[in-house]
């Protein structure tokens, strides 16, 4: 049974700064393109902790959330270009990166498939990556398939391997 529009299976990635992005979200799109799933990318926001006035920290959210959507617009017209459709944004408020994954895997059932990229030049793979191949990721009740993919890929590369 293939995916339905409703219930299409989801790639993530999470936007994390890092000069690995790149090559993650192009596996990430080239895959979902070859399998008619989409792209979710999953932005981190730390908890604004501003104890004494509510309304400031509620502004320094509202930051938060805003410089996250404009870093959206950046890979955007990527993900259109590679998958025909505009991709997922999951902003998820939470401690680290492992904690916003878990809240985000957990409340899509549609997200199949986890893409990270490892770090490059001689680096460890990175913690997150270290993490989750120490550890598993089982959340949501349910194993979720991780794909790691080098992190300085050519896109000649990426286009063989997805």
């Amino acid at each position: 049974m293939s995916p339905t529009p409703e219930r299409s299976r989801k790639f993530l990635v999470i936007a994390d700064g890092s000069a690995e992005f790149a090559a993650a979200l192009r596996f990430a799109c080239r895959r979902a393109r070859s399998t008619g799933g989409t792209v979710a990318v999953l932005q981190v926001l730390a908890p604004a902790v501003f104890e004494h006035w509510s309304g400031v920290r509620d502004e320094i959210e509202r930051q938060a959330r805003q410089s996250a959507l404009e870093a959206a617009a950046a890979f955007t017209p990527l993900v259109q270009a590679e998958t025909g459709r505009d991709p997922e944004v999951i902003l998820v408020q939470a401690d680290d990166t492992r904690d916003a994954l878990r809240k985000a895997i957990s409340a899509d059932k549609d997200i199949k498939i986890l893409v990270l990229a490892a770090a490059t030049g001689g680096r460890s793979p990175g913690p997150l990556v270290a993490s989750i191949a120490r550890e598993g990721v089982r959340w949501g009740g349910r194993n979720l398939p991780v794909t790691i993919v080098p992190g300085d890929l050519s896109d000649a590369e990426i286009d063989d391997l997805a």
